[in-house]
């Protein structure tokens, strides 16, 4: 009798990322998973602890390979806003190519679960914020380039992160690229944020 195929954790972590990216948390039960999977309760158990380890577990991979991990890479070195509108372009690109529509991970999980998983919601909350205060730390550096004014670089972070959330749930219906820059070039120049040369 042959040995049993070893179980590639990474590997089903991706799998069960991809199930609730397009399905979401809530129809992902214990139960789908592992017949996703191909193991048992147990074994899901004995692997994962539990569900909501799980979801942390795949929201975690999701964002450290999500299209904004580039804006990490912004340094005053670079031409802040055209880096910054570059990223917004990627994300245009990158949600019109997705022929499931699926959006954001995290962002699908926001109206989903915040203020109504008291385990999962304050995560995605805390995943949220940061993600704000990313953008009010390049804000800043466009300041020191002498690219912008520090004038409301709070509120606008908080519409940079608003437009982003928008645009993640725009693409569920709007598939074409071109009308997806169209609204994110409309609101960064409304921000007074636009350069791309």
């Amino acid at each position: 009798m042959g040995r049993p195929k070893a179980f590639d954790r990474d590997l089903a972590v991706e799998i069960v990322m991809n199930e609730m990216w397009e399905h979401g948390y809530e129809t992902c039960s214990v139960k789908a998973i592992s017949e996703k999977l191909g193991i048992t309760r147990s074994s899901f158990y004995n692997s994962f602890g539990s569900r909501e380890k799980l979801f942390f577990e795949v929201l975690d991979v999701y964002l450290e390979n999500s299209p904004d991990t580039v804006l990490s890479d912004i340094t005053t070195d670079n031409n802040v806003l055209h880096e910054m509108c570059q990223f917004f372009r990627l994300v245009c690109k990158t949600r019109a190519d997705d022929p499931e529509a699926r959006g954001c991970l995290a962002v699908n999980s926001i109206a989903a679960l915040v203020g109504t998983d008291e385990t999962i919601g304050p995560k995605i909350e805390k995943a949220i914020h940061s993600r704000i205060e990313r953008f009010e730390n390049i804000l800043q550096l466009a300041v020191d380039n002498g690219e912008i004014e520090s004038i409301n670089l709070h509120a606008k972070a908080l519409a940079l992160q608003n437009l982003l959330i928008g645009l993640n749930m725009m693409a569920k219906v709007v598939h074409d690229e071109n009308e997806l820059w169209a609204l994110t070039k409309q609101t960064l120049q409304g921000l007074g944020l636009f350069k791309m040369s």
